[in-house]
Formats: C-alpha cells, structure tokens, sequence
C-alpha cells in the first residue's frame, strides 16, 4: 500500500500549539506507512486591506484546499480564545464550503487539541467548538481512551477528547512527560485508524 498523508492543521500564536503538532506528527510517523503533513493558517486581521504573504516567513506552508482533498486523516489544532478555537482557524474551515460539499473529508478519521494560558482556561469547551465543523464535514473523531494510563496523571493538560497543554500566560511553560506522551498517543491512534480504513476500503 502506498504512503498516505496525515494532515496536521494548527494555528498557533506563540509557539505552544506548534509544539503539540509536532509531537502528534512523530506520532503519525510512528505508524508505517503513514507521513505527517504539517501545516498552518495566516492570521486575520482587523484591517480589511490587511494581507499575508503567500508563504509565511518560518515554519510549516499555509494549507490549501487541496491538502483537504489529499489527506487520509485530518489533527485540527488551536489555542484557546474565550473557550473557542482562535480566529484565523474558523475563518480558514468558513472556506471550506466547497470541500464540504464535494464530501472531500467524510469519512476521514480526525482529532483536535489546544493549548492554554490557565490551567481551566477553557481547553475541553475548545476541543469541543473544532469538533463541529469536522462532525459537518462527515468526518469521525477520534480521541484518547482511558487505556493511555497517563489520562488519569497528567496534572497540565490532557483530555478523552483530544490533546492539550497548559502554557501558561507567558506561553513558556514546559510540555510535561505526561502530555508529550499523550500527543504522540493521539497522532498514533489517528494514523492507526487512517490505516485500517484505507486497508478496508482496498
């Protein structure tokens, strides 16, 4: 079976989301047969005139529709924002009508996680807010099961709903062992179901 492509979508301000995507990227390419397409979406402004550049400065491309298209599986990531995903992340999934009429995700296996500045700063309300457009798109999430033991240690962020991570308000706060694990379970388990799907329907 030929390679398949996990994308990882995030939007990250400080760099705390970012680093929860690369965790869940190793856990992808952890699965054989399975990469990690990492990318991002640009800010959005208060300025209508306001632009990005068609390619950011650093780090991962922005994503196009046709990553959409292209991916077996779909990890949607945010920071929080008064209990939501941040803005830059909804405006791009209020483009995808397109994609959502073509049913280009239905069917995909997908996942979500945040990070946030408190530690009750609204990280399960966050997870649950990205979960919609996906359930919209046909697509299946997935989560982390009780079976992960580090579920019931983590004391920073964690959830049965997806990964997260507190990075306090100065966003420097370290990723513990407890969630690092816990991110790359969830890459793991996503990629695993991408897998096993693609096996089915082959």
């Amino acid at each position: 079976m030929n390679t398949i492509s996990i994308l990882i979508l995030y939007y990250s301000r400080h760099g705390a989301t970012h680093a929860l995507a690369e965790l869940i990227a190793q856990g992808v390419e952890s699965v054989a047969g399975c990469e990690a397409r990492i990318r991002t979406v640009p800010p959005v402004s208060a300025n209508c005139e306001a632009t990005a550049p068609a390619i950011p400065d650093t780090g991962p491309p922005y994503v196009e529709l046709e990553d959409l298209r292209e991916c077996a599986a779909l990890a949607l990531g945010s920071p929080t924002r008064f209990g939501n995903m941040a803005a830059p992340l909804k405006y791009f999934l209020d483009s995808t009508s397109t994609e959502w009429l073509a049913g280009s995700l239905s069917g995909k296996p997908a996942c979500v996680f945040t990070s946030t500045g408190s530690m009750h700063g609204g990280q399960e309300s966050t997870l649950l807010s990205m979960m919609l457009p996906l359930l919209h798109h046909g697509m299946m999430i997935v989560g982390i099961p009780y079976s992960e033991p580090d579920l019931m240690l983590t004391a920073s962020g964690g959830s049965p709903y997806g990964a997260t991570h507190w990075s306090g308000l100065d966003g420097k706060q370290k990723i513990t062992d407890e969630t690092r694990k816990l991110a790359i379970a969830l890459g793991k388990r996503l990629a695993t179901t991408a897998m096993t799907l693609q096996r089915g329907r082959a």
